[in-house]
């Protein structure tokens, strides 16, 4: 059964999807969300299979009607995927995510003779999670330094490193924080709704781009506003997406992508795939983060990492709590996890500069982790209520409102990752190094720590300006 708040993002999402249907899955452990109705295949000659397979399989089979199996989407595109669709949402669960099942059943003999995959469930990619955030955001007074605090390297525009971030993009304010002076793109579309009210994920880019400034000042940094719905996208859109930021931008040193999805595989995301080629053919760094889930299921494109081919250009990141010593609560873990960096109650830019802005917490807090941690965790502390929260305490049943000026405290592997982005950064810098790879492979051989995480000792990273943060329980009521 998924967890609440698993629930209550799925429906966010939702409504900020109003023309996609979508289902969980893959049953009832309800581990990511797909389009309902609709598949992926490669374009030509497979997918015209999958038409060909599916449709034969559906005349076999009661309740599925085979004349909804048709093209979705273009014969052939830059992604090299086509949408195909195999059943008709408006007829309910038989017509969505049951006639996806039915699909991908029907493939398997011929991808066991193929030896590959021919088809996908079109995932929904979303900020840094399974639709799960490690918290929301809290405010922090401007008279409270960033954490990680900037650092001293001076900005020089002939040896700047490029950095895109694929993410939310930049609230209309940004520029009132010096920290921001180097970045540019994309403006965050609807930052607040017709209340005025902060919406969710709003300044997830913006939160982003501050970390990697200030563990790397000497940075040129983009932030792309990809991941706009509720910080989620469609798998097949994605593709696209990653492709048309490239072309715009140039291929940087490093792309830093807080976002991702499992999918019960372990080869990868049929949507990107031709983006993942292209990477690896170029000198471009993804590091991506790991996810928010407590799992060691691969969560994509992160785990790319523990794939041999991709080893070089992707570098997956999980968070450390707040001592820095422990893995986060919420961060996902396991071999395919090539390294963790501070990723809980991190301090950096948000919005409010000048004009504070309101915000309504949409997740009520915890009386315990979520994930059975005995620390004092981000599921329980700060405590508020959520708007989008089942079984609200009756006695005060109004959602929490808080006010940002600017500044904000925040948890994810989200955040993790642009930590160890500015890490590589600021050692291109530093050794006049020009391939964000060998930097890489740098900065882990020789300044890399140790954590533990799950009973397992992995490689850290900490930037020199970061601190631990610690958090007392607060005392409890008589």
């Amino acid at each position: 059964m998924a967890p609440q708040r698993f629930h209550e993002q799925f429906h966010q999402i939702q409504r900020s999807m109003p023309d996609v249907p979508l289902a969980m899955g893959p049953d009832d452990s309800a581990e990511f969300f797909y389009e309902k109705g609709v598949v992926l295949a490669r374009d030509g000659e497979e997918a015209r299979a999958v038409e060909d397979t599916v449709r034969a399989h559906f005349t076999r089979t009661d309740g599925l009607v085979e004349d909804h199996v048709r093209r979705a989407g273009p014969d052939t595109n830059r992604t090299g995927v086509t949408r195909i669709q195999v059943g008709d949402p408006s007829h309910g669960d038989r017509g969505g995510d049951h006639a996806v099942a039915h699909a991908m059943r029907a493939m398997r003999e011929a991808e066991g003779r193929r030896g590959h995959r021919l088809v996908s469930r079109n995932h929904v990619v979303s900020i840094a999670v399974n639709a799960c955030p490690g918290d929301e955001p809290v405010p922090v007074p401007l008279a409270q330094p960033p954490n990680p605090a900037p650092a001293a390297t001076p900005y020089d525009h002939d040896t700047a490193v490029g950095v895109l971030v694929i993410d939310t993009g930049l609230m209309r304010d940004h520029r009132s924080c010096p920290l921001l002076a180097h970045t540019e793109g994309d403006a965050q579309i609807s930052e607040t709704d017709d209340a005025g009210v902060l919406q969710q994920y709003v300044g997830h880019g913006t939160f982003i781009a501050g970390l990697v400034a200030a563990v790397a000042p000497n940075t040129d940094v983009t932030v792309r506003n990809t991941l706009n719905d509720a910080g989620a996208i469609l798998e097949s859109d994605l593709g696209t997406k990653l492709f048309e930021a490239v072309d715009r931008d140039g291929w940087p040193d490093i792309i830093s992508l807080s976002a991702g999805t499992s999918n019960g595989r372990t080869d990868g995301l049929l949507g990107i795939d031709a983006f993942m080629r292209e990477l690896r053919a170029q000198g471009t760094l993804l590091i991506a983060a790991a996810g928010n889930n407590a799992s060691a299921t691969p969560f994509w494109p992160a785990a790319y990492a523990a794939l041999p081919e991709y080893a070089e250009a992707v570098l997956s990141v999980g968070a450390l709590r707040g001592d820095g010593e422990f893995g986060a609560c919420f961060s996902n873990h396991g071999p395919w996890v090539k390294v963790y960096a501070p990723g809980e109650r991190l301090t950096g830019v948000l919005t409010g500069f000048g004009t504070p802005v309101p915000y309504v917490y949409q997740h009520s807090t915890y009386d315990a982790c979520r994930y059975g941690f005995t620390y004092a965790c981000t599921c329980q502390y700060p405590r508020h209520t959520g708007m989008l929260s089942e079984g609200r305490d009756a006695a005060t049943g109004k959602p929490d409102q808080v006010m940002f000026e600017g500044y904000a405290q925040w948890s994810g592997t989200s955040f993790a990752t642009p930590v160890v982005a500015g890490l590589v950064a600021d050692h291109m810098t530093a050794h006049k190094e020009r391939d964000p790879r060998a930097a890489r492979e740098q900065l882990l051989s020789s300044k890399t720590g140790f954590a533990e995480v799950r009973g397992a000792h992995v490689p850290a990273l900490r930037p020199a300006t970061w601190q631990p943060v610690s958090v007392a329980r607060p005392a409890p009521t008589v």
